[in-house]
C-alpha cells in the first residue's frame, strides 16, 4: 500500500510515520515483493511460450507439467492464476461425432469388453473412421490407436470411407511393426470391419479380431476420445482455413506428428506416445 501512495505523491516519510514502519523495514519488504514480481513475469513468459508453441491447446494441467518436465519448481494454482490473469484458456472438448456403422453384424466377440488396460505397446489397438465437413465437401479418417501408448499406429485420410482406405492404414500400421502376432485389433461393427478383406488381412498377421456391442460408443470410447481431442485441437473453429483437401491432409499430418512427438499426456507419464514406447520396450528388453 506503502508504494501505491507514494506513486500517488505521497511523502516516504509521513507514510512510513503513520504505518509505523521502519525504512530499511519497508525497503525489505519492498525488495521481495519486487522479486515476486520478476519471478511471475519470467514465469508468465515461459507459460506464453508453451502455451502459443502448442497453439492454445493446453490448459493449467499439461503446462504446469510442461515446466515441471523442464525443471521449473511451481505450484500449479500459481501456474492457473497467471494463465487466468492472462486470458489463457486451453481448449474444451466439444460433443463427439459418432462415425457411420454401416450394417450389422456378428463377425467377432467382444474381447476387450471395456477392458482397456494393458501391460505393454502392441497388445490392443482399436481403430474407427470419423467425419469431417468442409465447405467443398466431406472427408474421412481412419486411424490404428495403441491403448498401452495412445500412439497413433497409423492413419488414412480418405474423401470417401472405402476399403482401399482400410487397406492402406493396415500395411502403413505392418509396415511400421511387422511382428504382431497376439495382438488384439478392437473396433465397432461398421462393415468395414466385417469386409472378409478385412478380417482375412488380421487373420494372416496372427490378430485376434475384437469388435464393439451394437450402437454402444463407450466399447471404443478410448478412440472417440482421440477423435474428440483431434477435432477440438485442429478443426474446431478452423475448418475456414483448409480450403482443399490438399490443405487439410497437410494439417492433419501435423498434427498427428505433433499429438505423436510432442503433446505429453498424463496416461504416458507426462511423456509423447512415441516417447513413452520406446522407453516402455527398452524397459522390457
Amino acid at each position: 500500500m506503502i508504494k501505491e501512495l507514494r506513486e500517488k505523491g505521497y511523502q516516504l516519510k509521513h507514510l512510513l510515520k503513520a504505518m509505523e514502519m521502519a525504512k530499511s523495514t519497508y525497503y525489505f519488504e519492498l525488495s521481495k515483493t519486487d522479486s515476486v514480481e520478476l519471478r511471475n513475469r519470467e514465469l508468465a513468459d515461459k507459460i506464453k511460450d508453451i502455451f502459443k508453441k502448442n497453439k492454445g491447446r493446453y490448459g493449467v494441467r499439461r503446462i504446469h507439467k510442461e515446466l515441471v518436465n523442464k525443471g521449473y519448481k511451481v505450484n500449479h494454482k500459481r501456474v492457473q492464476r497467471l494463465m487466468h490473469s492472462m486470458g489463457l484458456l486451453g481448449k474444451r472438448p466439444k460433443e463427439k461425432y459418432h462415425s457411420y456403422k454401416g450394417k450389422v453384424g456378428k463377425i467377432a466377440d467382444n474381447l476387450i469388453n471395456r477392458d482397456f488396460s494393458t501391460t505393454a505397446p502392441l497388445q490392443k489397438w482399436t481403430t474407427d473412421v470419423s467425419q469431417f465437413r468442409f465447405s467443398w465437401g466431406k472427408c474421412y479418417i481412419s486411424p490404428i490407436l495403441d491403448m498401452n501408448t495412445n500412439e497413433i499406429i497409423s492413419y488414412d485420410l480418405s474423401l470417401s470411407p472405402n476399403m482401399e482406405q482400410i487397406n492402406r492404414m493396415l500395411n502403413r500400421a505392418f509396415e511400421k511393426f511387422p511382428s504382431v502376432r497376439g495382438l488384439i485389433l478392437h473396433s465397432d461393427q461398421g462393415w468395414q470391419y466385417q469386409h472378409v478383406s478385412f478380417r482375412n488381412t488380421l487373420k494372416e498377421h496372427g490378430i485376434r479380431q475384437s469388435m464393439s456391442r451394437k450402437g454402444n460408443c463407450y466399447d471404443n470410447c478410448i478412440m472417440e476420445t482421440f477423435f474428440g481431442r483431434l477435432k477440438n485441437e485442429m478443426f474446431y473453429g478452423y475448418e475456414k482455413e483448409y480450403e482443399s483437401f490438399e490443405d487439410f491432409a497437410k494439417a492433419v499430418d501435423e498434427y498427428i506428428n505433433y499429438y505423436n512427438n510432442v503433446r505429453i499426456q498424463a496416461k504416458t507419464k507426462w511423456m509423447p506416445p512415441v516417447k513413452y514406447r520406446e522407453t516402455s520396450m527398452c524397459c522390457c528388453a
